[in-house]
């Protein structure tokens, strides 16, 4: 019971400082997406499409999360895009204060999209608000069809799936649709995308998507 109550105040304390992250992302006309994954799934690359894609067309900033090294951020920053590092020495996700003091250090002025790649991970993240519009949940063929299954909560709290490396069906142990249907099942209202980073099929579809949702 003491451990439930603990719990509950860090994140009653967390969803204080998401409220004050999404009021700053009003005011500015963000549009931010949390996006979440397991270590492996391609998310950086992912980003690194997106872009691609938007080749400075839409402006873009990131925030990176990892438990060591700055090698992220280090990737995004060659797209010329304001990038900022956030390293949780360990910690297995990021939270809204760590998001508000990321936000210090990066210009916010006339950026239209914000993308925090958050800490490879698919069960902590699930709990925490960051301010954000909407979690985006990578899930890529090498790591099989029963994700969504396995870690249900965070299927169930994100609005879009992205399904990646689909250049690699014919060589892992993946039912595509089992995977999608495992997930829909969980949360019947998810966008799903199917994606290749190495052969960028999908790529077009899933940022089209992704811009019609920015503000005017």
């Amino acid at each position: 019971m003491t451990i439930v109550t603990v719990e509950r105040k860090v994140l009653e304390k967390n969803d204080e400082i998401a409220r004050r992250n999404r009021a700053l992302f009003s005011s500015k006309n963000l549009f931010v997406i949390n996006l979440v994954s397991s270590p492996g799934s391609g998310k950086t690359s992912i980003l690194e499409r997106t872009l691609e894609f938007f080749n400075r067309r839409v402006p873009v900033a990131v925030i990176e999360g990892d438990v060591q090294t700055d090698f992220d951020a280090q990737r995004i920053a060659r797209y010329q895009t304001p990038v900022v590092q956030i390293v949780t020495n360990g910690g297995c996700h990021l939270d809204a204060k760590l998001v508000e003091d990321a936000l210090g250090s990066l210009n916010l002025e006339g950026i239209r999209l914000l993308i925090i790649e958050n800490v490879g991970n698919l069960v902590c993240p699930s709990n925490y608000d960051l301010g954000e519009a909407m979690k985006v949940v990578v899930a890529s063929t090498t790591e099989g069809d029963d994700k969504p299954l396995k870690y249900p909560a965070m299927f169930q709290h994100a609005s879009v799936l992205i399904v990646n490396k689909i250049d690699l069906l014919p060589y892992v142990n993946c039912n595509l649709e089992a995977l999608k249907a495992n997930a829909l099942k969980i949360n019947p209202a998810l966008r799903v995308f199917e994606t290749s980073c190495t052969t960028r099929s999908g790529i077009a579809a899933w940022c089209s998507w992704l811009e019609s949702n920015l503000k005017p």
